[in-house]
This record gives structure tokens, sequence and C-alpha cells, in this order.
């Protein structure tokens, strides 16, 4: 049998880091719908301590999503869960973003323009790629 996954991202502050992301990817963050949320503290399954508001939305704290714009079935989905503790060490997983068409250093010089940070440059043969990591330190690796 075949599985599906979404990669989880840990993150003390998840709804700042899905938006860079879904920059980042062209991805969108998933909506959140505020009467739902608003349902479950009325009927007592979760409390306002459940909750935070992003950008003048009612969110859950605990995290935030996005999915590439033509849907699951196109990309897995990618969940930014809230974790108390900052990251400390290198990531074990990492996210390899192929740029297609697009020139990879200019979507670097963009990255690094919304607050990225450049690690180095890598190759194997003809492969050649750049490694960042995002506003709150987790890698990426950018090529064609």
């Amino acid at each position: 049998m075949a599985y599906t996954f979404q990669v989880t991202i840990d993150s003390p502050d998840p709804h700042p880091l899905a938006d860079w992301w879904a920059d980042a990817l062209g991805w969108e963050v998933e909506p959140s719908d505020e009467a739902f949320i608003r349902g479950l503290i009325a009927a007592g399954h979760a409390t306002e301590d459940d909750t935070t508001t992003h950008r003048g939305v009612l969110v859950w704290k605990t995290g935030a999503g996005i999915r590439h714009p033509e849907g699951l079935e196109r990309a897995p989905r990618i969940l930014f869960q809230y974790v108390p503790e900052a990251k400390t060490v290198k990531n074990r997983v990492h996210l390899d973003v192929r740029t297609g068409s697009d020139d990879p250093k200019a979507v670097v010089e963009r990255l690094l323009a919304k607050g990225a940070t450049f690690l180095h440059e890598g190759n194997e043969g003809p492969s050649v790629w750049t490694t960042l990591t995002d506003p709150q330190g987790n890698e990426l690796c950018i090529s064609h």
C-alpha cells in the first residue's frame, strides 16, 4: 500500500514562517475558518488560549499549512507546527527547491531579500545548488 504524507516543520512562530515559505514557493497559505474555530470554542472543545490573531485573522496557535496552488494532488501539504524552542542544530531533512524555468540565481536573490541567509554553493558533477536558511534557520537548497 502506498501512503500519502505531509512535510512538517517545527517553528516557534509558525504563521510568519508559513507566509515566508508560501511566498518562496509560490504556494498558498491555507485559509483560516474563523466560524469553525469560534464554534469549537463555544462548544467547549477549544479555548481562546488555543488561538492567536495573524494578519487580523483568528487562527490556531499550533500551526499553519501551505499548499501548492494546484492542490494536494500536485504536491504534499507543508505544515508549520508550533514548538516552544528555537532551532539549535542543522536539519536532518530539508527541502530542495527546483526552480524550473526560473533563474535559480534570481530566486536566491529574491529569497535573500526576504530574510533568507546564504550558507554555501554546492555542486556534484553537472548539478549545482545554493544552500540557504529561511528566517528561522531551516536549511533549503535552490537549483534548476
